[in-house]
């Protein structure tokens, strides 16, 4: 038998961060089907940018006027993920300056709630077409601070897809 788990709620909840689900491909793990280290910074990379899409949902032109770059990527791994594991990585604002943020992940395997891992990502915002580094706007402050709690983006299908179990 087939059964889809209970989609959580999409309202705001101090309790509960961004969240971005998405499941592990063949191509992202090693021969022992445990996913590659370097890969941890692709998820951290993916989950950023839907952090930021939607907290920015409202913000009218947001691509337009501002990017950011990455300067500094750290990871700790705790347990490996693996080969078709639906990972839930979670994103919050911890640090906002005038040109830079800082984003922390927690990645957990989705199904068993196991902790696998923690990044932090630090970013710069740049003028989408010139490059040069600029202040983050006091919408976008705003709205990275406020964090899209209770929120999520689901790339894994693990709330719209029957799971056979």
């Amino acid at each position: 038998m087939t059964k889809t788990p209970k989609m959580p709620e999409q309202e705001p909840s101090a309790d509960k961060p961004f969240r971005y689900f998405m499941q592990v491909r063949y191509s992202e793990c090693d021969p022992q089907q445990v996913v590659f280290n370097a890969r941890y910074g692709d998820y951290i990379e993916l989950a950023a940018t839907e952090f930021l899409y939607v907290v920015g949902a409202e913000l009218r032109n947001l691509e337009a006027s501002l990017d950011y770059q990455v300067v500094k990527l750290t990871i700790e791994w705790k347990a490996p993920a693996r080969y078709r594991d639906t990972l839930e990585i979670s994103v919050r604002t911890t640090h906002l300056g005038n040109t830079s943020f800082a984003l922390a992940t927690e990645f957990r395997n989705a199904e068993t709630g196991q902790f696998l891992a923690r990044g932090e990502m630090i970013g710069v915002a740049i003028h989408p077409e010139t490059f040069e580094k600029i202040a983050i706007p006091e919408a976008v402050k705003q709205a990275m601070q406020k964090g899209a709690q209770g929120l999520f983006v689901d790339h894994a299908g693990r709330f719209t897809a029957p799971q056979a179990h």
